[in-house]
């Protein structure tokens, strides 16, 4: 399907262009080695076959060529072109390579003039807009440096790209600002009224953040990256510097959501990033930016950790600023017990210590690490009639605790009265529960109290109302460390029994002891109750009516 490239033809490639090469701005120099040897990459991957229908972009790991990989390959190859630094600068196969890409994407643009996104979302505006976002960069730094052959190659698909644009609509809010900063980049090559008018009737709905600093799809990993990228873009092309305060406040949230090693709390997302594991690396950008413009030392310790592998050399080219000096970097902030109400989550930092509250509406309600040792959720269920996962109804703070609730109640159906049939289906059944009077009803009440301790949280747990029901706690280690203290279960599948004492899990110099123990049964895999996480799960297991306390220590 590709041409295989060797050194000796991109070397010939080069020749009477790369002889006489003027000093290009202070970029550092193993960024544009690091960013050649991408060049080099994808140089390789982009499919070139002159039949295929994918010619100018390359498959994903599923065998899928994606506009997105064409507008990567614009942006990284562009950057080389233009960059006197690099060995790829005024590259003859690299022009050419760039108008295969521009060509598989006019090609694939609809009528609308938008691109697909194969794995969901087809003519769709805001995908044609992530493109853009690529496109659109490269564009001005042809127009900067009066490449117009190269501005030519990119013209036919951002014009289209706008219309779509101007005309087409959404699906999620941060595609609003994913829209309006394509169009304010194509603006600036290419001006029109038409797009200014568009972004004005997105920006008029507001900017969606709330009194937590969170973007409305809370999404830490992603989208909150998204839309503070989206806005510095806008506020710099469009000279509006007030849509950089929902950046800072957005960029202040997050510094309050990190562990130790940088690692973002995701629990509080609404998208696909919910409980995963991920860093600040999209945040790069913006993070940078404000940096340098506002002199501040905290985001300056955050981009001190992403560079150099988030660098992207077409923005450094791009925005010149970036190019600057940071601040000397400050620590975030470590020690500090801050409540996000909006989200309904309580953080607590003590140096290497790092714990998460979630308040109500999800059974994962208590996380915890201690350096690179991980507890990714503490939960609990009973048995009870099938729906007994601890799921906390609503959280009270008391003094130096946090007390967590949740009540339930069961029982079972009498005779319709007045009798009568019944229609069939499953759905008539359903329907007739309500008709029907409820006997032997039992009640189960549960109620965890988390405390921070010296080194440490204490975790107490009660459930009464109904005697003698099997309950089962579950503490999700994460992977890479060695467990102590703690018996395998006959299943297996990662399983293990806490019957006495301390247990200690074992990362590296970081430790966490945990108990005692209380091992009554073996009926960890409780009926009802949300299904087994990844990782190794360690089970202290009971009888209702139950009083259990955990103690959680941090050591080194």
């Amino acid at each position: 399907m590709n041409q295989t490239i060797s050194r000796r033809t991109m070397l010939a490639s080069m020749a009477g262009t790369c002889l006489v090469r003027p000093v290009w701005a202070d970029i550092d120099s193993a960024i544009i080695k690091k960013h050649d040897e991408t060049v080099e990459n994808l140089l390789t991957k982009q499919v070139t076959e002159a039949q295929s229908r994918w010619r100018g972009g390359y498959p994903d790991r599923h065998g899928l060529v994606h506009a997105g990989s064409a507008g990567g390959i614009i942006e990284i190859f562009t950057a080389a072109f233009l960059n006197e630094q690099s060995g790829f600068y005024k590259n003859s196969l690299l022009f050419e390579r760039i108008k295969l890409a521009a060509e598989f994407l006019q090609r694939g643009q609809s009528p609308q003039g938008n691109i697909d996104l194969l794995t969901t979302n087809f003519n769709s505006p805001p995908d044609t807009g992530f493109v853009v976002h690529h496109v659109g960069a490269t564009a001005n730094l042809a127009k900067t440096y009066g490449e117009r052959e190269l501005l030519k190659v990119m013209e036919p698909f951002l014009r289209n790209a706008g219309k779509g644009m101007a005309e087409g609509g959404i699906h999620t809010p941060n595609h609003r600002w994913v829209v309006c900063s394509a169009l304010a980049q194509i603006d600036e090559v290419f001006p029109n009224p038409a797009y200014v008018r568009r972004i004005d009737q997105w920006l008029a709905e507001g900017i969606d953040i709330d009194a937590d600093g969170q973007f409305l799809e809370r999404s830490t990993t992603v989208y909150n990256a998204v839309t503070d990228h989206a806005l510095v873009v806008m506020a710099y092309k469009l000279k509006r510097p007030e849509l950089l305060e929902p950046v800072r406040r957005n960029l202040d949230s997050m510094l309050y959501l990190l562990h130790p090693n940088y690692e973002v709390v995701t629990e509080i997302s609404r998208r696909q990033d919910l409980n995963t594991r991920g860093t600040m690396e999209r945040y790069w950008f913006p993070l940078r930016y404000l940096a340098i413009k506002d002199e501040n030392g905290q985001y300056a310790d955050i981009v001190q950790q992403l560079e150099p592998e988030t660098i992207r050399l077409a923005l450094l080219m791009e925005y010149s600023e970036l190019q600057k000096t940071l601040p000397e970097a400050v620590s975030v902030p470590d020690d500090y017990e801050k409540e996000y109400k909006e989200a309904g989550i309580t953080r607590i930092r003590r140096g290497r210590t790092s714990a998460t509250l979630i308040h109500a509406g999800n059974s994962r309600f208590f996380s915890l690490r201690c350096g690179n040792v991980v507890i990714d959720s503490v939960r609990f269920a009973s048995a009870f009639f099938g729906k007994g996962q601890f799921v906390p109804q609503r959280m009270e703070k008391q003094e130096n605790s946090y007390h967590f609730y949740q009540s339930m109640d069961a029982g079972y159906y009498q005779p319709l009265d007045p009798p009568h049939v019944l229609e069939s289906g499953a759905g008539a059944w359903s329907a007739a529960r309500g008709q029907r009077r409820r006997t032997e009803i039992c009640r189960m009440d549960y109620g965890a109290v988390v405390k921070e301790i010296p080194n440490g949280f204490e975790l107490r747990i009660h459930a009464r109302g109904t005697d003698s029901v099997p309950l089962a706690v579950e503490i999700n280690l994460r992977e890479g460390g060695k467990l102590r203290g703690c018996e395998p279960l006959a299943d297996g599948k990662d399983g293990f029994l806490l019957k006495n004492g301390f247990a200690t899990y074992r990362v590296g110099e970081d430790v966490i002891r945990f108990g005692p123990g209380m091992g009554e049964h073996e009926y960890t895999q409780v009926r009802g109750a949300e299904e087994k996480p990844a990782g190794i799960c360690v089970y202290l297991t009971g009888w209702t009516p139950l009083e259990m306390t955990v103690v959680f220590e941090c050591s080194r």
